[in-house]
Order: C-alpha cells, then structure tokens, then sequence
C-alpha cells in the first residue's frame, strides 16, 4: 500500500521534529536521491511503488554513486546536500526519513533492502539486526 505524501512527510516531520512540512520534504528529497543510488533492480522498484509518487521518481531517478557508500559516509554525503547541515543533523535527517521508509516497506521488502547496502544501515533505518 502507497502512503499518501502528506502521510510519509507527516511521519518524517514528527520524526525529524521540523518546524515546517518544506524541512520534512527537503530532507526526505535528499535523502531518497542517496538511497536511490544504492538500490538496484526490484528492490528499488518494489520500494519505490510504496512511496509517494514524487518521492518514488526521486528514488527510481538518483544521484550516481560510484560506489556504496559505508553508513557514515552516507551521512557525510546528506550533510554535504543539504545547506547548514552538520553531521548531527545530517544524521537525524537520515533516521528521520529512512525510519518512515522502514515504516513503508514492511520488514520482508527492508530485509531485501538491507542485503543491497553496507553493513550499519540497519541502525539508519532504526530497525537494529542482531548480529
């Protein structure tokens, strides 16, 4: 099931605990076109099917990254997107949006998900694995 926009940015504005919807968005933006990088194939369709459509083209439309970025990296690289940004707040942004994803995709999708990205993403998703 598709979240409705106004839902997913609801979810992330809540999380992110940012004054405005345009915050939410900014991130949630961001933060998918990284995301979008790392994700090949179905697994990029199938979760791109459960985001709003904007967001969905933004995920299935991505910034190239030439190779998988470790999850620190991958906060770095929010940081840098995003303007004022530090690490903190990058950081915060990251959880923000990929926790509402997490939400989005359901635990089978994610664990998919998961096996396309570098160990740690896990924690960014919120969803911690035991190891």
């Amino acid at each position: 099931m598709t979240l409705r926009r106004e839902a997913f940015l609801d979810h992330v504005k809540e999380r992110g605990e940012y004054g405005t919807a345009e915050e939410a968005e900014r991130a949630a933006r961001v933060v998918l076109a990284l995301l979008g990088a790392h994700l090949v194939g179905e697994v990029r369709a199938q979760l791109a099917a459960r985001l709003p459509e904007g967001f969905a083209l933004i995920l299935l439309n991505p910034l190239q990254s030439a190779e998988p970025l470790t999850p620190e990296r991958f906060v770095r690289a929010t940081a840098a997107w995003i303007e004022g940004a530090t690490e903190q707040t990058a950081a915060w942004d990251v959880s923000a949006v990929l926790s509402t994803v997490a939400d989005a995709a359901g635990d089978d999708l994610l664990g998919q998900i998961l096996l396309q990205l570098p160990t740690g993403y896990d924690l960014l998703f919120g969803r911690p694995r035991s190891t």
